[in-house]
């Protein structure tokens, strides 16, 4: 309705300005002067119609987008929001965390896996080294130096499963 009345000046001020013209081709004086103050005066008449609805229609989508960003279901769905986000969150740390443990308890018992079977290790090598050492006297040289050499071997590539079939040898031969 508002664009319709501000068209229409537009319209009147534009037949106005073609009368102007129309007046100074008939040569009458003092009337083209007054109707272009009039063609000017109702076209910015229309120019300041269309600018304040236009700044009104503005206004009133601001406001209504700013009452409608405040309302409680609004606010509702936001909050809502932010808890799911933060849920999902919570879950990625979760999860995250879960896998950070797994790995340092799996890192954990791998080093005292490692501890243990160098202290078996030890303590399987010391116990085979007395054992060759009580079996010295009593084997041909060449029999001894053969299991010697295993012993080194299987000690040098720490080799538990070797060492406890040396060991099982070496108590068949007692």
């Amino acid at each position: 309705m508002i664009v319709r009345i501000a068209l229409l000046l537009v319209f009147t001020a534009f037949a106005l300005f073609f009368s102007v013209d129309l007046l100074l081709w008939l040569a009458i004086p003092g009337l083209p002067n007054l109707l272009t103050q009039l063609g000017l005066v109702t076209l910015m008449i229309a120019f300041g119609i269309l600018l304040s609805a236009g700044l009104f229609i503005i206004i009133k989508l601001t406001l209504a987008t700013f009452f409608n960003y405040v309302s409680t279901k609004e606010r509702l769905e936001r909050r809502l929001l932010f808890i799911n986000v933060k849920q999902e969150q919570l879950k990625q740390l979760f999860y995250f965390k879960t896998i950070q443990v797994n790995y340092f308890s799996e890192l954990k018992r791998k080093r005292l896996l490692q501890a243990n079977n160098k202290q078996h290790l030890k303590s399987l090598s010391k116990v085979i080294n007395k054992d060759l050492q009580s079996l010295k006297k009593h084997l041909p040289k060449s029999q001894y130096l053969q299991l010697h050499q295993v012993y080194r071997q299987s000690l040098k590539q720490q080799n538990i499963e070797a060492l406890l079939k040396l060991q099982t040898e070496i108590t068949t031969l007692n």
